[in-house]
């Protein structure tokens, strides 16, 4: 697959996500066809190009505000991610890799349960790194919650009686277990996606549009939209 420009287009510039999701993405773009050269191996290279691509390489969380503020053309990015942002862009297509999954989890040897807390306090205190998401997880539940923010190390919140519960992202559940938390609730799933930002889906649709797909059809899924 060959991403496109015309005369004088600049090149399509894309972000990738440091961490978890890095080895995929570059596996599947190779598999898209795309040139990576440079990739595998950035050092402390932010940008790397090759072929018709320009990649930028971010932290994961930067990765929606790259895309929504025209930064950058497309990226890849966790629905994580995305939703906690809620940013606009448009997401383009589920590429099935680097599932997790948000859930909720409290000690296993607590003194007094969860609900028996919020029955006397009205209201029980959650750690998590991602507010918007948590608190929109309560709120659809009708419980009132005082969170606190965090950026790393969230099942040591509860243990140093800093939080009731956490919310955090998990794919085996085993750090949770290992530090004496119990899952007592899952919050949503999520996998990387391919998203884009609204005006170069508009100036350079074709370009956007074959590489969603190319993506879409190497992950083996259906291109999702555009839906925003």
């Amino acid at each position: 697959m060959i991403v496109r420009r015309g005369t004088g287009d600049r090149m399509l510039r894309m972000a990738l996500p440091k961490g978890a999701l890095y080895a995929e993405s570059v596996a599947l773009l190779e598999c898209s066809g795309l040139d990576v050269t440079g990739l595998a191996d950035p050092g402390r290279q932010l940008t790397v190009r090759a072929g018709e691509v320009e990649y930028i390489i971010g932290k994961p969380t930067d990765i929606p505000a790259y895309v929504a503020y025209g930064g950058v053309d497309v990226a890849i990015a966790g629905k994580d991610s995305l939703l906690e942002a809620a940013l606009d862009l448009v997401e383009m297509a589920d590429l099935r890799f680097g599932a997790c999954r948000f859930v909720v989890a409290e000690p296993e040897d607590a003194p007094r349960s969860v609900a028996e807390i919020y029955r006397h306090l009205g209201v029980i205190r959650v750690a998590t790194k991602y507010p918007r998401i948590t608190e929109a997880h309560y709120t659809s539940r009708g419980l009132q919650v005082e969170l606190v923010k965090l950026s790393g190390n969230i099942e040591l919140a509860p243990l140093i009686g800093l939080a009731d519960q956490i919310v955090d992202i998990t794919a085996t559940g085993r750090t949770l277990a290992e530090n004496r938390l119990r899952i007592v609730e899952e919050v949503l799933s999520s996998t990387a996606r391919f998203v884009a930002n609204p005006a170069s889906l508009k100036t350079a649709s074709t370009r956007v549009t074959e590489l969603a797909e190319a993506l879409a059809s190497a992950a083996g899924t259906d291109k999702e939209g555009p839906a925003s």
